[in-house]
């Protein structure tokens, strides 16, 4: 079987790898439904196939140019049709078909029975169809109702614009289908759920196993831990409910010296691989490969823990957006690549910006250590629709992506998006708070940050965005206590309060919280584009400019983290230390350099600052 730490980037779900599975992506049949009467002429049925007037590319978004439609206009209801060859109906085998994410409400139908409704554009969800077959078919047909109303300000939809044109720092629309969708099969008792736990300290690793169904009594679970053909643990437990939990020691680990080596780290990628069985009466009915990633995060006397050291976090931000497939990798290598080019660059982090990205990206930052930010996307506006809708993606984000070690931080909102007036509206510092402590009780295993960027409510870091084009004003504000206490007391550095709650102010001025400046920079080339935060005309004014800024937060011992904005540019946004194609706008070894060498360059060209915009819809 497979080393699920050595796989290829394709498979969809690389913490639960099995044989048996068939891409879907593709072309499928597709129609827009701009009056919306697509229901009423029941469009899911099999023999409405004239309905389908068009082609689209799957899984890339209608607005794309990938997909072969670049339909840039509103249309919030649009439709997918494909047929598929003839699977089995029998009992003895499952059928499980798997959307990675439909923005912004799917409706699934096979065979014209309804088998799923699904509601949330950026996590993805699955359905047994196998009951849904029709056996006198020679194929069957999948249909899908894709919903995403443009001008709902309520949904979470990240950096995707309301108008008809991007502007500023949004991009254009996502419509329906926008990551791979799948099918597998599988044995009628098998592992639905495979949640990973780990303690670096005692050597332990744990396994959470959902089952599909309750077990019978002959029903064993076997787990077997290895790393680079070392075998290091190996347990066999009878289940006796659907949820197992398996506890393994590595014996390796209880020396001190033998659990360094095993330890991951962005330095030391160390994946531990799994082999998992399901027996039924001495059979083996279900095989499946992970892998688990064993290291600690921590908060101590403001500094970020890895496996019990302070870490200083060179991160970028990460749009993860491409010119013609969007928020859509073109293909499954583009994601290592995208890996690949932050290490390259000298990060040891990634800030994923309002968006919740492939699985097959964290695959690739566990493989080759990059250390990563989670965050998701925002919604615009504040009511209790907007909440319940915020807090119900949020935790399917949590619970997706909490296996990967390369995960190290929380981030449920953004710059107050979604909650526009958090220094002055109790129930919107409510929810902050609410996010926080909810994450906490997803997994307690990860620092949360309450609001990225200003008007903190608790968490765990003080993070700050500072876009200010003079490196000596940035050096001033954070140099020492006493500048730092300034600059806090003030409206802070994008004129919003830092801190609104006494409580976390307290616990920062006791040394208790890191402080991070997770935004910065947001350089704008001329001859790559204009739109950016300061603006230099020439490659010499841009590597110097980079280097004053990254120098002058180096400078400042209070300050454990940086992100600078941002890795590529993005449509109108040509900030990006890369292009939108990829391609380094200064050689990958001097921007390197720059990211990671403190050494002080002599006095910049004179900067063109970009008007100031108020990041908020």
């Amino acid at each position: 079987m497979i080393r699920a730490s050595q796989q290829d980037g394709h498979y969809p779900r690389p913490q639960l790898v099995r044989d048996r599975w068939t891409s879907l992506d593709g072309e499928w049949d597709f129609a827009f439904d701009d009056d919306d009467r697509g229901l009423t002429e029941r469009w899911h049925r099999p023999n409405a196939q004239d309905r389908f007037d068009r082609t689209i590319v799957v899984p890339f978004v209608p607005e794309s140019a990938a997909s072969g439609l670049r339909a840039e206009g509103f249309h919030p209801v649009v439709w997918y049709r494909r047929t598929i060859p003839t699977l089995s109906a029998d009992d003895s085998h499952r059928h499980i078909l798997h959307f990675g994410a439909v923005d912004q409400e799917a409706l699934v139908w096979v065979d014209g029975t309804l088998v799923a409704t699904h509601i949330g554009g950026q996590t993805g969800f699955n359905v047994d169809i196998t009951d849904a077959l029709d056996p006198t078919d020679s194929g069957h047909t999948i249909v899908v109702r894709a919903f995403d109303d443009p001008g709902d300000s309520e949904v979470p939809r990240g950096k995707q614009d309301w108008r008809h044109d991007p502007h500023f720092i949004w991009y254009r629309r996502s419509t329906g289908i926008w990551k791979t969708v799948w099918l597998e099969t599988v044995a009628r008792q098998h592992v639905q759920r495979l949640d990973w736990t780990s303690d670096s300290v005692t050597g332990t690793v744990t396994a959470a196993i959902t089952l599909a169904r309750p077990p019978s009594s002959s029903t064993e679970v076997a787990i077997y831990l290895s790393c680079d053909e070392e075998r290091l643990a190996r347990v066999r437990v009878t289940a006796t409910a659907r949820g197992v939990a398996v506890v393994l020691e590595i014996a390796a680990m209880r020396n001190a010296q033998e659990r360094e080596r095993l330890l991951w780290s962005p330095d030391q990628p160390t994946l531990i691989d799994a082999e998992i069985t399901v027996h039924e009466t001495g059979a083996a009915v279900d095989r499946i490969a992970s892998y688990v990633g064993i290291r600690s995060v921590g908060i101590h006397r403001g500094n970020m823990l890895l496996n019990g050291h302070p870490i200083q976090l060179l991160s970028v931000l990460e749009q993860g957006y491409w010119p013609d497939s969007q928020l859509t990798a073109p293909d499954a290598k583009a994601l290592r690549h995208e890996v690949e080019l932050i290490r390259d660059l000298g990060f040891n982090c990634a800030r994923l910006h309002q968006k919740a990205e492939d699985p097959r990206f964290l695959y690739w930052a566990d493989r080759l250590g990059l250390l990563i930010w989670c965050e998701t996307a925002a919604a615009y506006e504040f009511t209790p629709r907007a909440a319940a809708r915020l807090v119900s993606e949020w935790t399917a984000i949590v619970e997706l992506y909490r296996n990967h070690p390369s995960v190290v931080t929380w981030v449920p909102m953004n710059e107050s998006w979604g909650a526009h007036d958090i220094a002055t509206r109790p129930d919107q510092q409510a929810l902050v708070r609410s996010l926080v402590e909810l994450t906490r009780a997803l997994d307690p295993t990860r620092p949360v940050i309450s609001n990225d960027g200003w008007e903190h409510v608790g968490g765990d870091i003080l993070t700050l965005h500072d876009y200010h084009s003079d490196p000596a004003v940035i050096a001033a504000r954070y140099r020492d206590p006493a500048a730092i206490a300034a600059t806090l007391d003030g409206t802070g550095p994008q004129g919003r309060r830092p801190i609104v709650d006494d409580a976390f102010r307290a616990r920062f001025a006791s040394g208790d919280v890191p402080l991070m400046i997770t935004e910065f920079g947001g350089v704008s080339y001329s001859a790559h584009g204009t739109w950016g935060y300061t603006t230099v005309t020439s490659d010499e004014g841009y590597a110097d400019h980079l280097r004053l800024l990254f120098s002058a937060l180096r400078a400042c011992p209070a300050v454990t983290g940086i992100c600078y904005t941002q890795l590529t540019d993005t449509m109108q946004e040509n900030n990006g230390l890369l292009t939108a194609n990829r391609t380094p706008k200064l050689p990958i070894d001097v921007l390197r350099q720059i990211v990671t060498d403190a050494t002080r360059p002599r006095a910049a060209e004179p900067m063109v600052d970009a008007p100031h915009i108020e990041r908020t819809a």
